[in-house]
């Protein structure tokens, strides 16, 4: 059982950001780690061509709830906030994106803007001033950009680190209708999409892909298609699977043992099995708008939490279609993620609000 253990609210301050850029539909553009004592959490936002890093402080544990299981938040202190020093973005960033990496007990911070542009720098979780994780200079950092660059309209672009191996990195570009991966800062593999990415997650079932992750789910217009790193036929898409006619698909993500979660404009929630490539489970209106964002729970892959377009965030078992608890933002999202090894999420809203919902 997936229960919530505290709502926290904290304030971007004005000095650091005062008035965010407005973004694209789907929320790409928070990430989330927290510290493994658990007393803070550090967020990354981005706005414009900047990166802002703020440390919020976890202490404590109390829950509110109120009418249907909504969460009550309770106000939380902004320990650190800065603007990241790295390689600048010439145009506005749309996705930020962390992974860990086990071997060299680092995160990688990978963030791509509106033009395709991939930059993506370790952070040394040891080195810090306070509370505040800083980049490791000596570590990995690196910026690729896209073989046509110049070429086409800026528009959303998303990022997704392989879960197998971080240096295999996945980005797309909506307008472009492509998906760029990359070996580090080496272009390996291009793909042509018949529609307009909306969404993008590696498939990294280990025990059907022997221990690597040659696959990718893109989430592009009204369907779900599935591409192989490995494949020359029909330029790598192995598998499409449509939604209803004329329903957009806008998120897509997998959970640790491959099955694969969809929304979008019909608010349904779809689990697709990879092996038989067929729905296990629909759950039908389980959001009141749009879903454009979606993440498994890290504590029991049988829960997954579901952004709205608007600012509502539902906790909620897919299997049984029943809801455990939601919250709420104060205005439409600008950020939404979970941190990728811990059941906590995070929200940004426009108004400059951060909402962090720990998750036991």
């Amino acid at each position: 059982m997936v229960e919530a253990r505290s709502l926290r609210k904290a304030a971007v301050p004005n000095s650091l950001l005062s008035d965010p850029s407005p973004g694209c539909l789907q929320p790409t553009r928070l990430a989330l780690h927290v510290k493994e004592d658990g007393s803070s959490s550090s967020v990354y936002i981005a706005s414009g061509c900047h990166v802002y890093n703020m440390e919020i402080s976890m202490e404590g544990s109390m829950v509110a709830k109120g009418k249907e299981s909504l969460l009550i938040p309770i106000e939380a202190q902004v320990l650190e906030a800065s603007i990241l020093d790295r390689c600048p973005h010439r145009s506005e960033i749309q996705s930020v994106v962390l992974a860990e990496s086990k071997d060299d007990n680092c995160l990688i911070l990978g963030t791509v803007d509106s033009y395709g542009h991939l930059i993506v720098s370790q952070l040394d979780t040891s080195a810090s001033v306070g509370s505040k994780i800083l980049l490791d200079i000596d570590r990995l950092s690196y910026s690729v950009l896209p073989r046509d660059i110049g070429v086409g309209e800026a528009s959303w672009a998303g990022i997704s680190f392989s879960p197998i191996h971080w240096p295999t990195v996945a980005v797309a570009r909506s307008f472009c209708k492509s998906v760029d991966v990359y070996d580090q800062d080496i272009p390996i593999r291009s793909f042509r999409t018949l529609w307009f990415p909306n969404s993008l997650a590696f498939v990294g079932s280990s025990t059907q892909m022997n221990g690597s992750s040659p696959l990718l789910a893109v989430a592009e217009g009204s369907q779900l298609s599935i591409w192989d790193l490995r494949a020359n036929k029909n330029g790598g898409c192995v598998q499409r699977i449509s939604s209803s006619i004329g329903d957009m698909i806008y998120a897509v993500c997998v959970s640790s043992s491959g099955s694969i979660a969809i929304g979008g404009s019909d608010r349904n929630l779809t689990i697709v099995d990879p092996r038989r490539w067929t729905a296990l489970s629909r759950w039908t209106n389980c959001s009141k708008y749009e879903i454009t964002g979606l993440s498994f729970s890290s504590t029991d892959p049988s829960y997954i939490y579901i952004q709205g377009v608007d600012y509502e965030v539902t906790c909620g078992n897919w299997e049984r279609n029943e809801k455990s608890f939601s919250f709420r933002g104060d205005s439409n999202w600008l950020g939404f993620s979970k941190c990728p090894s811990n059941d906590v999420v995070a929200g940004w809203s426009e108004s400059g609000n951060i909402f962090i919902a720990d998750v036991i």
